[in-house]
């Protein structure tokens, strides 16, 4: 299993408010967290990396290769809500952290095998061959809209509410996830990204560049790409590659 990762702080904001941790439990099994922080510079970067690290730590700790797959789920959502109630904490105790909060993919690869958990609207892709997927449903203003047949999918791309997230972690004292699993047989590819990445890419061409481009340059090629259309969001990439 190869991982590829990298996040920058774009070309307009000050500083990043992405986070990012991935691991491998195996060789044929990794893992990895990816959180977009919100609520100012200093509650949004708080909010992701302390996140990140509790997400990874209850993880590693208690990851056995013999869990069911219910079981995975299961330490998955509780690593999250672990999370989420840190997270929450804080922004109680801190005045300045009031309000801060983050969005979260977390992708566990095993026994070919996808699992992701997720809230908010930083995205996890599955590619194969010519095969894009988009497995997570962006938590938005603009996808409930869209969701109603509104405004179409192109008009959400550039809609003045896109920002606008219906769920984020450590925001409430809960947070509802969605779970969801795919089929990772060999050759299959699991894209993970903050929106400072996705704003900028059809599915298309997500899936012309992962087939044109070495892999080892593929984290700094999308991130490259996005600067070069605005870079006005904090950009975060992280690349799964079962070969």
């Amino acid at each position: 299993m190869q991982i590829f990762f990298k996040t920058d702080v774009g070309l307009v904001r000050s500083c990043n408010q992405d986070s990012c941790r991935y691991g491998n439990f195996s060789d044929s099994s990794a893992w990895s967290v990816v959180c977009d922080g919100m609520g100012g510079a200093n509650g949004g970067s708080v909010a992701s990396s302390e996140a990140v690290d509790e997400i990874s730590s209850v993880l590693c700790e208690n990851f056995k290769f013999e869990m069911s797959d219910d079981e995975l789920r299961e330490l998955m959502e509780s690593a999250v809500q672990s999370a989420n109630g840190k997270v929450f904490a804080m922004s109680c105790e801190y005045e300045n952290l009031r309000g801060m909060g983050t969005t979260v993919e977390l992708a566990v690869i095993r026994d070919e095998k996808l699992h992701v958990v997720h809230a908010g609207d930083s995205r996890v892709y599955f590619i194969k061959g010519d095969e894009i997927l988009q497995v997570t449903t962006d938590h938005s203003l603009v996808q409930q809209m869209v969701d109603r047949g509104q405004i179409t999918p192109e008009e959400a791309r550039v809609h003045p509410g896109k920002n606008f997230i219906t769920r984020a972690l450590g925001v409430e004292d809960t947070l509802e996830v969605d779970y969801l699993s795919h089929s990772f047989e060999k050759g299959s590819i699991a894209l993970m990204c903050s929106d400072g990445l996705s704003n900028y890419f059809e599915d298309k061409e997500i899936l012309d560049i992962i087939n044109r481009t070495p892999r080892e340059r593929l984290a700094e090629e999308f991130v490259e790409l996005a600067k070069e259309r605005g870079g006005s969001d904090n950009i975060t990439v992280a690349i799964l590659i079962n070969e």
